[in-house]
């Protein structure tokens, strides 16, 4: 028995799947995503404190890429419901399989529910003392990565949302077409992987990345630490505010919609549709 899926076959797979998302009722969308926010979330803790004392940025990224995808991985195989790849819902919405409206209220729901389960792990991260490590390293390193994602222009972070949303919507296609376990682990591990490598931007993932800079902000120590290890100015930290972290997740939302809708669900869409007219 084979254990992946033709494209074709994978891409009905997850029209499939996609309906039973749209028909979901309102708690339980909510739920599973809270549950995807709050897994992505982890996928972020884990993969920073893995690469925090890691000088090198080539091998920081490669260890955070490894670690990263566990979060996906969490959402896959537990049904959460993940914004960024639940754009290939519109596949079904092409096929006139499924109602715009249905679409528009599980991205919006989903979306928010994805932050309330990235901003709760931002919360538990901190009290846990996660951010204590190597002398509060993991804190000052914290600080040093939502910094970065709040510098990046709008510009920049539209064009790099597009790409990750690429990678993430066909991560889930490629897992969706596995028929088992260990398949849709490898085939959700790679394209993930490449996204962080590459440095791309994820508004589920910076949904932890940022508010977690800003709660690290509030201690004096990690601020120090930064400022010394990192060389991070006053001004610079000072810019974790409400309206840096607004400045990069809208752009980046907008960037994700546009990969994951445009460049990856409307392809899929046209070759599928040319895959069904043939066997006609």
């Amino acid at each position: 028995m084979d254990n992946f899926y033709g494209a074709a076959e994978g891409v009905e797979r997850n029209v499939t799947s996609a309906q039973s998302k749209a028909a979901l009722s309102l708690k339980r969308m909510a739920l599973l995503g809270v549950l995807a926010g709050a897994f992505i979330a982890l996928g972020g803790a884990a993969s920073s404190t893995a690469a925090h004392n890691i000088e090198n940025v080539g091998l920081a990224r490669l260890v955070t890429a490894v670690v990263f995808p566990v979060g996906l991985m969490m959402t896959i195989f537990s049904g959460g419901e993940l914004f960024t790849g639940n754009c290939l819902i519109a596949i079904g919405v092409l096929e006139e399989r499924i109602n715009v409206k249905r679409l528009i209220r599980n991205l919006v729901v989903v979306y928010f529910c994805n932050l309330i389960g990235a901003l709760l792990i931002d919360v538990l991260v901190c009290f846990s003392g996660n951010l204590d490590l190597s002398g509060g390293l993991v804190g000052a390193y914290t600080i040093k990565t939502a910094v970065a994602k709040v510098s990046i222009s709008p510009g920049k972070a539209l064009i790099s949302g597009i790409l990750c949303n690429i990678l993430v919507c066909v991560a889930i296609l490629m897992a969706t077409s596995a028929a088992d376990a260990i398949g849709k682990i490898w085939a959700s591990f790679f394209p993930i992987f490449a996204f962080v490598i590459c440095g791309f931007e994820h508004c589920v993932a910076n949904m932890f990345y940022i508010p977690a800079g800003m709660m690290a902000a509030a201690n004096a120590d990690y601020v120090a630490l930064a400022q010394e290890t990192y060389g991070l100015t006053a001004e610079q930290i000072g810019s974790l505010t409400l309206s840096g972290f607004l400045q990069n997740l809208i752009p980046v939302t907008i960037g994700n919609l546009i990969g994951g809708i445009l460049l990856v669900s409307l392809p899929c869409y046209l070759v599928q549709k040319k895959w069904k007219d043939e066997q006609k």
